[in-house]
């Protein structure tokens, strides 16, 4: 009740759902709650109370009975209640597993957008493969459109979390997972990393923001226009270990970026492929631009 008075610009949690995967989630959360507390903790809370107040010190109405050796009513709900409870709450999220499965592409009428997400220390790379642009420290993406991530990491294993539109899923080395996502209306969301991967990882945050689709383009365009192209010196600067704030201050000389976060042009289409690849083949973790290899979805 206390926090309900904190605000923020950003969305943080689940709990305020702003996407059909964080609100399919959220009324998950509350049903499995509302079972458990019914079906176990509020019989403990009356059982406790009846047990102490039935057998308590001087009581009269209590019998002793030391030869007493099985009530089956007793031992029928004792065994059978667990047993029911956890088949019961085995289908329904086994069921719910199934249907919000994370690789699983949302139905709708209006165009995907896609993104490749690259796992950094500490930060993430964004991939827009159709514009050629990416990012860091932000992303973009239309309201209303399915999203759809395909995710990897340069580094140690990543854990990819926005809370307010829904599912985690982590990012491997050498691997492609795969994210399906999207906000039912404009708005700002928190995302980050939630495994620790060392000393920067509190600091692997970025703004998911969701965009009018004219907003998008106009956002798009203006990337083009100050973005910083994707060359050998910014590749080593996004590579060497170091928050966002280390890499706008290492490329900072050469360019003036408008806010916060780094942007890049001139994105080579097969870069997020050539970065899983340099990985599974036990290479060194700078990606060799120029390769030709390509990858979605799967481990390749």
């Amino acid at each position: 009740m206390l926090l309900s008075g904190c605000n923020s610009t950003e969305h943080l949690s689940f709990l305020n759902p702003q996407g059909p995967i964080a609100t399919a989630q959220n009324e998950h959360f509350w049903l499995v709650a509302t079972i458990l507390f019914i079906l176990i903790a509020l019989p403990v809370f009356v059982g406790t109370v009846w047990i102490v107040w039935r057998y308590r010190y001087g009581a009269t109405k209590s019998k002793y009975a030391p030869r007493w050796k099985i009530f089956k009513p007793l031992e029928y709900l004792t065994w059978g209640g667990p047993i029911i409870i956890v088949i019961f709450l085995s289908v329904l999220v086994w069921h719910n597993t199934e249907r919000y499965d994370p690789y699983r592409t949302l139905a709708s009428h209006l165009p995907t957008t896609h993104v490749q997400v690259i796992g950094y220390d500490w930060k993430w790379l964004f991939i827009y493969p159709e514009q050629g642009i990416a990012s860091v420290g932000m992303l973009a993406f239309p309201a209303g459109q399915p999203l759809t991530m395909d995710l990897t990491s340069a580094t140690v294993m990543q854990s990819f979390f926005i809370p307010a539109l829904g599912s985690q899923i982590y990012a491997m080395g050498g691997m492609v997972t795969q994210l399906n996502l999207q906000a039912d209306q404009p708005g700002r969301f928190l995302g980050e990393n939630t495994m620790y991967s060392g000393d920067g990882f509190s600091q692997q945050k970025f703004s998911a923001v969701a965009m009018t689709p004219a907003d998008f383009d106009a956002w798009v365009q203006q990337v083009h226009a100050a973005g910083i192209p994707l060359d050998t010196a910014a590749l080593n600067a996004i590579t060497t270990q170091g928050t966002k704030a280390q890499l706008r201050t290492a490329l900072a000389p050469t360019a003036s970026l408008p806010d916060d976060n780094v942007y890049f042009i001139d994105v080579k289409p097969d870069f997020f492929a050539s970065v899983v690849m340099s990985i599974k083949g036990d290479a060194a973790f700078a990606p060799n631009i120029s390769a030709s290899t390509s990858t979605r979805g799967k481990e390749p």
